[in-house]
C-alpha cells in the first residue's frame, strides 16, 4: 500500500519552514473543518488528512524519520497512535480560532470525548489511537519487545520473515514480518496484536522487533552509503587499468586511471543503501596495492630497477 505524500497534502514543497507547515495546515483546517462542511464525507476525509500531515511534519523527529524513510518505510514503522502521540489539537485549535464544535470534532477524529476519564486505545482511520472513551472499557495488553536478526542484504534488499511467538492460549504461533529495504540496526519494526493479551478481554498489545545487522565479511555501512577494500596490483594503480569491484547486486569492472594513489576511493553512485524516495546511496571501494610476498626472480629485478629509478 503507497504511503501518504504528507507534503502533497498540505500543498507544500519538501523543504518548507515550520511557518509555512503551520500557515498551510491554518488555511486547510478552516477551509476543510466539519461546521463549513456539513455532511461532506470527502472534505472530512481530507480534514483527517490535513491534520495526520500536521502532526507529522510539525514535529522534528517525526518530520525527520518521515524524511528519512519515505512516505511508505515511515508508515511501516509508526502507526497512527505513534503519530498522533502529544499532539494538542485543544490548543492548536484554539490558537487558530477554530471551533470544537462541542466535542463533536473529537468524535468524528477519535472517536471519543475530549475529556473522558480514562484513556485506552480506539480505532482512527482503521488504526490504533489513543482517545478518550468510557473507563469501563477493556484495557489493551501490554507492548513486548523480540530481538530480529537479519542478514546484511536482507537489510538493503528487504524481505519477509515468519517468526515463531509465544501464543497466549500456549504454545507458539507463526507470523509474517514483512523487512523494509533500508532498515538499521536498532530500528523497530511494529508487528500489530502480537504483544501480551489483556485482561478482561481487551485487545492485544503490539510486538515490536528491535533489529540487528549481521556485519559482512566485505561490506560496511555508514548511513545510506557502503564501503568495501578492493586489491590491485601495483600496475593498475601505476599505468591504469581496471578493478573488480564487488557489489552486492553482483561484481562490477570499473576503470582506474594512472598514477592513482594506494588508498584512493572509487565511487560506484546508487550501489548503497535504499535512503527516502527509494533513492539508493553510494559504494565506495578503496584501492589496495597488492604486494607480492615472494616474487620471483624476475619480479624482484624488476623491483629492483624501480628502486633505482626512485619508484
Amino acid at each position: 500500500m503507497p504511503g501518504k505524500d504528507y507534503y502533497q497534502i498540505l500543498g507544500i514543497g519538501r523543504d518548507a519552514s515550520p511557518e509555512e507547515i503551520k500557515k498551510a495546515y491554518r488555511r486547510l483546517a478552516m477551509e476543510l473543518h466539519p461546521d463549513r462542511n456539513p455532511g461532506n464525507k470527502a472534505a472530512e476525509e481530507r480534514f483527517k488528512l490535513v491534520n495526520e500531515a500536521y502532526a507529522v511534519l510539525s514535529d522534528p523527529e517525526k518530520r525527520k524519520q518521515y524524511d528519512q524513510f519515505g512516505a511508505e518505510g515511515f508508515q511501516q514503522r509508526f502507526s497512527q497512535e505513534d503519530i498522533f502521540r502529544n499532539f494538542d489539537f485543544e490548543s492548536i485549535f484554539r490558537d487558530f480560532g477554530l471551533d470544537l464544535g462541542g466535542g463533536n470534532l473529537f468524535e468524528m477524529l477519535f472517536g471519543g470525548r475530549p475529556h473522558g476519564r480514562s484513556r485506552v486505545h480506539v480505532h482512527f482511520g482503521g488504526s490504533p489511537f489513543e482517545g478518550a472513551r468510557s473507563r469501563h472499557a477493556p484495557a489493551k495488553g501490554e507492548d513486548t519487545t523480540a530481538d530480529l536478526r537479519v542478514s546484511f542484504y536482507e537489510s538493503l534488499f528487504g524481505g519477509e520473515r515468519v517468526i515463531s511467538i509465544p501464543s497466549p492460549t500456549g504454545g507458539f504461533e507463526e507470523v509474517r514480518v514483512k523487512i523494509p529495504p533500508g532498515i538499521a540496526t536498532g530500528q523497530k519494526l511494529r508487528v500489530h496484536g502480537k504483544g501480551a493479551a489483556a485482561r478482561f478481554g481487551g485487545p492485544r498489545g503490539d510486538l515490536y522487533l528491535v533489529v540487528t545487522v549481521e556485519p559482512d565479511p566485505r561490506f560496511t555501512r555508514e548511513g545510506q552509503d557502503i564501503h568495501c577494500d578492493v586489491e590491485v596490483p601495483l600496475t593498475t594503480l601505476a599505468l591504469g587499468g581496471v578493478a573488480e569491484v564487488p557489489t552486492p547486486s553482483g561484481p562490477k569492472r570499473v576503470k582506474v586511471k594512472p598514477g592513482t594513489r594506494a588508498g584512493a576511493q572509487l565511487r560506484l553512485k546508487g550501489e548503497g543503501v535504499p535512503g527516502p524516495g527509494g533513492v539508493r546511496g553510494h559504494l565506495y571501494a578503496r584501492l589496495l596495492p597488492i604486494i607480492p610476498e615472494r616474487p620471483s626472480e624476475r619480479a624482484r629485478r624488476l623491483f629492483e630497477e624501480l628502486r633505482a629509478e626512485g619508484l
